[in-house]
């Protein structure tokens, strides 16, 4: 049993080639190695289309059309492993994880900064997925029993849709601060369906509510953080 998690995303448009080398060439070294395992290899909702937020996001059946070199080349890894599966047999999950969130790290720790330290919070990706780091690793272990060959694809992220401007507010609250804002909301985003995830392992067991008051104490008590930046908001792929 192998969880395949290797992958490169920061940086990724300043040094293209470094991106494809550690996002495709070395998962096809992996996939050679170990050619009879059992695999989860964590995958991304960036390869899927913008698609209208009121729409309930991309679902596994959505073609990949991804945009910039991190999300092309992480559709490269998935295509290395499904190759590899055909020619091996080795059974495989696509896990098409969308915004893993802890109090160090996430999408929810860079809106709670923006409004702890009075930074207008930027609304162009106005809509979003997020699900606890928690959930998301027990997601990835309950995966080792459902791999299939052809490789099994599964969106895995909050069954909810969040809004940016409300998940700002929340932090707002809880900080006694008023969000500041800039740009405006588009009718579409980067969202992903997760219902299949919650048909097959039902709902995560720490709801986003929770984790944004985790996070809110936690900006507050000043703790520490991995200082990476998702660049959620970004629209043209370059991270």
């Amino acid at each position: 049993n192998i969880l395949f998690m290797a992958g490169m995303k920061f940086g990724a448009s300043q040094t293209p080639a470094l991106t494809w080398a550690m996002n495709v060439y070395m998962p096809g070294m992996a996939a050679r190695r170990f050619p009879h395992a059992n695999w989860v290899v964590f995958s991304s909702g960036n390869i899927y289309p913008f698609t209208p937020v009121a729409g309930g996001g991309c679902t596994e059946c959505t073609p990949p059309a991804p945009v910039g070199e991190y999300a092309m080349s992480v559709l490269g890894r998935e295509r290395i492993f499904s190759y590899f599966a055909q020619q091996s047999g080795m059974r495989c999950l696509l896990f098409r994880l969308s915004y893993a969130v802890e109090m160090r790290y996430g999408v929810l720790l860079d809106i709670a900064n923006r409004v702890w330290y009075g930074e207008p919070v930027d609304l162009r990706m106005g809509s979003l997925n997020a699900i606890w780091q928690g959930d998301a690793n027990a997601t990835a272990l309950r995966c080792l029993t459902i791999t299939e060959n052809p490789p099994r694809i599964l969106n895995v992220t909050s069954p909810e849709t969040h809004s940016v401007r409300a998940l700002a507010a929340e932090f707002g609250r809880y900080m006694q601060r008023e969000p500041i804002f800039e740009g405006s909301e588009q009718p579409d985003a980067l969202v992903a369906n997760a219902s299949e995830c919650q048909r097959l392992f039902g709902y995560p067991s720490v709801p986003i509510g929770s984790v944004v008051e985790w996070v809110a104490h936690w900006v507050m008590a000043d703790g520490p953080t991995l200082n990476k930046p998702t660049k959620f908001a970004v629209r043209d792929g370059h991270y």
